[in-house]
């Protein structure tokens, strides 16, 4: 419910807030079978304010996708609340200082946490596994469900949005969640940032993106840091247009 998404969505003949969602369901179902028993799936989404037919209201599109999630047979955990840091703490929606027709401000997005069934299990001292482990401090503010230490990254211009988020936001989901060795998929690419971040960690990383300019940036992004590194570069691309 962004303007800075409606020609994507219109491209692929979604034009309200229901088919708007129609649509993300095919990508949860995708990522929910695409996961291993036990596996998380993390999705970061946040509630939108928009005026539609002359009206202005919340569209609440975090409740929407736990209740569509929840159909898939996915396990709802405790989900992040991420507290965007603002230069302006006291904007605000509304008229002044007069009751009672301001709004309060949006300023968290949802990480929203499902697992696919039973917990995962692992063999006794498994190596990997102990060497993901988080430290004490890590664990104390990771596990805090309102993440306020994390500013979010700068969009641009409505033309060249993509959606983008911070690295800290990806990197300790993965922590949290996989173990070295493991592999990452984010379905919705973008910069790379979830692939790059699971990288950096040790694991295996694969993106999805719709954007065919995106995917060749991206696949441009994948040879230069292999020749920075050393690796080779003969292997195939991670980064995928859906079919």
């Amino acid at each position: 419910m962004l303007p800075q998404w409606d020609a994507l969505f219109e491209r692929l003949g979604a034009r309200t807030y229901e088919e708007m969602h129609d649509l993300l369901d095919g990508a949860w179902a995708a990522a929910a079978k695409a996961l291993v028993p036990g596996g998380i799936l993390a999705i970061n989404i946040g509630d939108s304010l928009r005026r539609v037919d002359g009206e202005f209201r919340l569209w609440p599109n975090h409740a929407r996708v736990l209740e569509s999630v929840g159909r898939l047979g996915m396990r709802p955990l405790p989900y992040v609340l991420w507290k965007k840091p603002t230069n302006k703490p006291n904007a605000f929606l509304g008229s002044g200082f007069l009751p009672p027709n301001a709004y309060v401000t949006l300023d968290c997005e949802f990480i929203l946490l499902f697992r696919n069934g039973e917990l995962r299990r692992y063999p006794p001292k498994d190596p990997a596994r102990a060497e993901s482990a988080f430290r004490r401090e890590e664990r104390d503010r990771w596990f805090s469900q309102v993440w306020d230490n994390i500013r979010g990254t700068r969009q641009g211009d409505t033309t060249s949005r993509t959606g983008a988020f911070p690295p800290e936001v990806p990197e300790r989901l993965i922590r949290m969640y996989s173990c070295r060795g493991e592999t990452v998929l984010d379905p919705f690419a973008g910069t790379g940032t979830t692939v790059w971040a699971a990288a950096r960690l040790g694991r295996n990383g694969i993106g999805v993106e719709i954007e065919p300019e995106r995917v060749a940036e991206l696949r441009r992004e994948a040879v230069r840091r292999a020749a920075v590194s050393g690796a080779s570069t003969d292997a195939p691309s991670p980064l995928r247009s859906p079919a």
